[in-house]
């Protein structure tokens, strides 16, 4: 059990880490802690994510709360059965990107408000370690609900399409075929990887990594669609890329996606602090109101609430809506795309080209021995530009800008630099690495 109570969500191997029992005990742990009485309970497709769902459930209904088990789903579908259900609290299982040895636990409080390591996972942790539940004399019941038909039909009412767009979707046989099942038929749609297999035979579900896009990529040239679509294990993060077959960068897609929201007049978008200078740009020449947010799921949405916004876009492939209970979900980001593409009669290609005006590094991992010493060093070498601390530490200056901040579950740094120029970047990217890596 050590170890898989994380920052963001619970997650460890099966069954070396993550068994049956482990699993019945955090149910009966969640209800303790939040007090639950109607818990909606979904799953990915890895084979152990069914015992793992009874085990959880048995410990749920063991402390008096109701299980609604909404079966086989995305991680957006279990955010909108929270919402839309009426229930206290959820729990999607799935580990995501992982390897499909591993499975783990999302958190959500009722309207799919997560639960973190600083909201409730580390009570959590310490309520299954002490086993500090209380028997409880009335059980709950656990029944089924199938939410895929309302989810489809919320989906549908964004879409704002002229024509059906070709788009090429990998759902590396997780699943994404499951997010986006309800408006599938509005596309033209060429499916990779469609099969569910909790095992990832033909490649990691993750778009993070730039080369599982390759077979993605490539598809899109070869039947000259208008886009493509590479979804992560449980469907809550999306690799988009043009009609030429190029990656489209995840804080430019958030760029593209605020025009369609802009389009239906002004409003709050929140913005990734590693997100190029691009995106705040593009928000505010379309009306919009531009808020930097730090990074973390759970920090946005929480930072959505505070300022009511209504989208917020993240460097590692998380788009949010406010419709969606402020979470989630890669069926809008779709839709938003390829209601663009109508709207503007326009490539894909065409509508990134002006956001590729700054020069990036991506974010670049070092294994840091001091990382407190470190970051004192970054301070004071780059103390006469502005300066400010949201999540680790950010300084912009007139040419170019940089972040610097530490993991939450390593002892690593994370640099992201942006300039007007290459040169520019690289030679500030290079002299930020010697002080990092010594």
């Amino acid at each position: 059990m050590a170890g898989i109570f994380k920052a963001y969500d619970i997650r460890g191997i099966y069954p070396d880490q993550l068994n049956e029992q482990t699993a019945e005990n955090i149910g009966r742990a969640f209800i303790h802690f939040t007090g639950a009485r109607k818990v909606v309970v979904g799953r990915d497709m890895r084979p152990h994510s069914v015992p793992l769902f009874e085990a959880l459930a048995k410990g749920m209904t063991g402390q008096g709360a109701d299980v609604i088990d909404i079966g086989l789903c995305s991680t957006p579908m279990s955010y909108y059965a929270n919402g839309k259900l009426g229930a206290d609290g959820s729990v999607m299982i799935t580990a995501s990107h992982n390897p499909g040895q591993w499975n783990g636990f999302k958190l959500c409080r009722n309207q799919a408000i997560p639960i973190s390591g600083a909201t409730g996972i580390a009570d959590i942790e310490k309520i299954v370690h002490d086993r500090l539940w209380k028997n409880c004399a009335v059980k709950g019941k656990k029944s089924t609900y199938d939410i895929s038909k309302e989810y489809g039909e919320f989906l549908r009412k964004y879409a704002k399409l002229d024509r059906k767009l070709k788009v090429v979707a990998d759902f590396a046989n997780a699943m994404g075929s499951y997010e986006i099942a309800g408006i599938r038929d509005m596309f033209e749609l060429i499916p990779l990887y469609e099969k569910l297999d909790g095992t990832f035979p033909n490649h990691e579900a993750n778009p993070l990594e730039t080369h599982t896009l390759d077979a993605l990529r490539a598809k899109v040239k070869e039947v000259g669609a208008d886009f493509g679509a590479g979804f992560d294990g449980d469907a809550d993060r999306c690799g988009f890329i043009d009609d030429k077959g190029e990656i489209i960068p995840m804080d430019l897609f958030t760029a593209l996606i605020a025009q369609d929201i802009l389009s239906e007049g002004p409003a709050t978008i929140l913005y990734d602090l590693r997100s190029s200078w691009a995106v705040k740009e593009c928000i505010e020449k379309n009306g919009g109101k531009a808020i930097m947010s730090r990074v973390g799921h759970a920090f946005i949405k929480a930072q959505m609430r505070e300022y009511g916004a209504v989208f917020a876009g993240e460097l590692s492939g998380h788009y949010y809506f406010k419709q969606n209970y402020t979470t989630e979900s890669q069926g809008l980001a779709m839709l938003k795309l390829a209601n663009l593409v109508c709207k503007t009669k326009k490539k894909v290609s065409e509508l990134v080209a002006p956001l590729r005006i700054y020069c990036s590094s991506g974010e670049i991992n070092s294994k840091v021995a001091d990382v407190k010493t470190v970051l004192e060093k970054i301070k004071e070498k780059y103390s006469d530009g502005r300066m400010f601390e949201l999540d680790g530490i950010s300084v912009e200056y007139k040419d170019w800008w940089f972040n610097v901040r530490a993991s939450n579950t390593e002892p690593l740094l994370r640099l992201i630099t942006e300039a007007r120029d290459k040169k520019t970047m690289e030679a500030r990217r290079d002299e930020l690495l010697k002080i990092i890596r010594g």
